[in-house]
């Protein structure tokens, strides 16, 4: 299940690039836009900064902005940073690989054969999916 914080976070970056102008978006704009609760949403967009998507400017005229255009920031990457892996158990994940403790044989367990089906034809979704395909209309 998608977790409120990448719901959000979701949220957050297609306002931000509808919204796009000279002035970064404020924070207050998108919790509202968005019913976003503002403290949460903070803590979010810290996260995406962090991560190089977003970038931030202090002051009057504050906000965020996207570091990159819409067209070339993937699914792939906005997940992995929100949600954490993409792989439902991490004996399948790509990035985040962990043998399963109760499982005493990857090639034969029938799970492993199940998720690796759906770890691939998620990323295929998000690796084929841009800020720009959720943002338009």
């Amino acid at each position: 299940m998608l977790s409120k914080k990448t719901k959000y976070g979701l949220k957050a970056l297609t306002y931000i690039v509808r919204n796009a102008s000279d002035v970064p978006v404020q924070v207050g704009a998108i919790a509202k836009g968005e019913q976003i609760p503002q403290k949460f949403l903070e803590s979010i967009l810290l996260t995406l900064r962090k991560a190089g998507i977003l970038g931030s400017k202090k002051g009057k005229y504050g906000g965020y902005y996207l570091r990159k255009q819409p067209s070339e920031i993937l699914m792939t990457e906005v997940m992995r940073v929100l949600e954490g892996p993409i792989a439902m158990v991490p004996c399948v994940s790509l990035n985040f690989y962990e043998k399963c403790h109760d499982c005493p044989d990857e090639v034969s367990c029938s799970v492993h054969k199940l998720m690796i089906q759906v770890r691939d034809s998620t990323l295929n979704v998000f690796k084929n999916t841009t800020l720009a395909d959720l943002s338009s209309n």
